[in-house]
């Protein structure tokens, strides 16, 4: 697995397979996933992750208040 964050946007992208996508579906406003044709999740994108609290990150940008 590997994870991504965008500090510029507030997005979160947890990559989870190289497998090709052939589905996608929004489980919430910011919670998109995406999935390859046996099902498995290939990828999950998280808008405004720290804003929204589901993640704690400090990325050491001065004047950028972190969760």
């Amino acid at each position: 697995m590997k994870a991504v964050y965008h500090p510029q946007d507030d997005i979160l992208v947890l990559h989870c397979s190289d497998k090709p996508i052939v589905r996608e579906t929004s489980q919430d406003w910011n919670v998109n996933l995406s999935y390859a044709d046996d099902g498995s999740v290939v990828e999950m994108v998280i808008l405004d992750a720290v804003a929204s609290g589901l993640i704690p990150f400090h990325a050491g940008d001065e004047g950028r208040r972190a969760a």
